[in-house]
């Protein structure tokens, strides 16, 4: 058992070139969690790209970094603010929300919240089934539509399109609340009209039911959508390019948001400097983990999108860049 325990001490001393031994390599680790969304999201992708460049350089700083699947933008907030989570991905819209203490957060705004960055944008995308018939949102006023699973994003804003546009759930014949994994193979097994999600692109989730059973990518456009875009400042008009997925060679046109990764004030500086930096210093790298991430710019990912005042950690990065004064 001893002559193991040498072993195994003399193995993390050279593996760490010996500038490290096994008790301080224990001292100094820390382990941290960003909570994403369903797995065949972008959230989950995004994440786990951030956390591979994150532990590449383990051995330097310490940190190994983990996700995990959870309910989305809602969830990752209170998760974070609980200090259950270390860091979160959510919806910008969600984001000035919970800053504000509106909507979800009435009466409980969360100050103690820190952005880090914003990632990528998130078309609100709705998909019909190819039986339904659908040309237009209204359409789907008595037909089944999935409006998300509580505690997501997604749900959210579906929310508050329906309070513009005058509608409440008993509107649809069924109202179902499937997480995000599970509405694809919903709408190609029948058992719903449509779903509604906010979505960076290209996504497996959509990718999936519109080459499984023929799926329609819906527009979401009007004068109920108009207003919103108009009074609401995290919002914007998208389109999904036409021939991004099969059976759908138009382009979509639609509005969305941006997904951002917050953290709590509590958080140590250096964990989020540290953070901030693997994806800064392999930003090739990082665009390249995911489609969704191919076009972003650092320049936008520090301001857009983004209600809650920047992390200290995250700061201290970017004055080191000087992107900001």
């Amino acid at each position: 058992m001893n002559a193991k325990l040498i072993f195994k001490a003399l193995a993390v001393t050279a593996a760490f070139a010996g500038t490290l031994t096994t008790a301080n390599l224990c001292a100094q680790q820390r382990f941290v969690t960003i909570g994403t969304g369903g797995v065949t999201g972008v959230y989950y992708a995004a994440g786990g790209a951030i956390c591979r460049l994150v532990n590449k350089d383990r051995p330097k700083h310490g940190i190994r970094c983990s996700v995990e699947s959870t309910g989305g933008s809602v969830f990752n907030v209170n998760t974070v603010r609980a200090g259950e989570l270390d860091f979160g991905f959510t919806q910008s819209d969600v984001q000035f929300n919970a800053v504000n203490g509106l909507n979800q957060f009435k009466n409980a705004a969360y100050a103690d919240m820190r952005a880090v960055f914003a990632v990528h944008p998130e078309p609100f995308t709705v998909v019909a089934r190819k039986e339904a018939n659908i040309t237009r949102f209204e359409d789907f006023k008595g037909k089944r539509f999935n409006i998300g699973n509580p505690g997501s994003g997604t749900r959210a804003s579906m929310e508050e399109l329906l309070g513009t546009m005058g509608w409440k759930t008993s509107d649809f014949s069924l109202a179902s609340e499937l997480k995000a994994d599970e509405h694809g193979p919903a709408l190609c097994d029948g058992k719903i009209d449509g779903f509604y999600y906010a979505v960076g692109h290209p996504s497996a989730n959509i990718q999936d039911p519109t080459t499984s059973c023929g799926a329609k990518l819906v527009s979401l456009s009007g004068p109920f959508i108009d207003k919103l875009v108009a009074e609401k400042p995290y919002y914007a008009k998208v389109t999904i390019p036409g021939s991004l997925y099969p059976n759908n060679p138009q382009p979509t046109n639609t509005y969305g948001v941006l997904a951002t990764m917050v953290t709590s004030a509590k958080t140590p500086a250096e964990t989020v400097y540290q953070i901030t930096r693997a994806v800064f210093e392999n930003f090739d790298e990082f665009k390249k983990l995911h489609p969704a991430l191919a076009n972003l710019n650092p320049a936008n990912m520090i301001k857009d999108g983004l209600s809650a005042p920047l992390h200290e950690g995250a700061l201290r990065y970017y004055k080191e860049k000087g992107w900001v004064k």
